[in-house]
């Protein structure tokens, strides 16, 4: 599970399933209290957190900039406890959304000052699928059909005064129909435009954490498509 927190990713990993892809310059293992924000920078790994650790953390990563901090990294013989104990500390919201392929290209939204992804919130009765089409559709004003699922991604924000936990999920889809497509204005969207693959990895730095990794998960999953995007 991974958490992007104030745009810095949180990995909870099971111990059995930890094997280090990277190096740590920060490591702890089982402490008793967290150190000094000045001391946590680049990747920090965690070994055996408690949960009055992790209630630390969590507000320590919502409250304070980090800017010296490129991830943090939870390893636990508990994953399944945690992962429950982590979820109940914000309010759940679920919502879905699409990476929208046409030819070479790969469509993008541009909202809030930056590029993102075209996505929402479930409505009543709704499969994640059926949110993601909808609101790709709304959003871009675009006829579109699911692929297949990319991954989840999850993040945190703070709205009226509420700590917010969105887990979101993901598809590859295809555009089946463009010609009236067009930004909702209504949600705030300023333009939607199609990139190519150099075109997005530009677009991408002026976007979040969590859409880039969702990007390298797409062409993960597709490694023939990388080579044409």
């Amino acid at each position: 599970m991974k958490i992007f927190i104030n745009d810095k990713p949180l990995d909870l990993v099971a111990s059995l399933d930890f094997l280090p892809k990277k190096s740590f310059e920060c490591v702890y293992d089982n402490p008793k209290e967290l150190p000094a924000t000045i001391d946590f920078h680049d990747d920090v790994l965690i070994k055996n957190p408690s949960r009055d650790i992790i209630v630390r953390l969590l507000y320590l990563m919502r409250t304070r900039k980090l800017k010296n901090l490129d991830s943090i990294t939870l390893v636990t013989s508990e994953k399944k406890a945690l992962k429950k104990f982590i979820k109940s500390r914000f309010v759940i919201i679920k919502a879905a959304g699409g990476l929208v392929t046409k030819a070479d290209k790969i469509l993008f939204i541009y909202r809030l000052g930056k590029w993102d992804l075209p996505k929402g919130k479930f409505e009543k009765k709704e499969s994640p699928a059926m949110c993601a089409i909808r609101e790709v559709e709304e959003e871009c004003n675009i006829q579109v059909n699911i692929r297949e699922p990319i991954c989840k991604t999850w993040h945190t924000y703070t709205q009226n005064r509420k700590s917010i936990l969105k887990k979101t999920y993901w598809y590859s889809m295809n555009c089946l129909s463009d010609t009236k497509m067009k930004p909702q204005t209504e949600e705030g969207i300023l333009d939607v435009k199609w990139l190519n693959h150099q075109e997005a990895k530009v677009a991408l730095i002026n976007s979040y954490p969590s859409m880039r990794y969702l990007y390298k998960r797409f062409l993960k999953l597709h490694p023939a498509i990388h080579q044409t995007l």
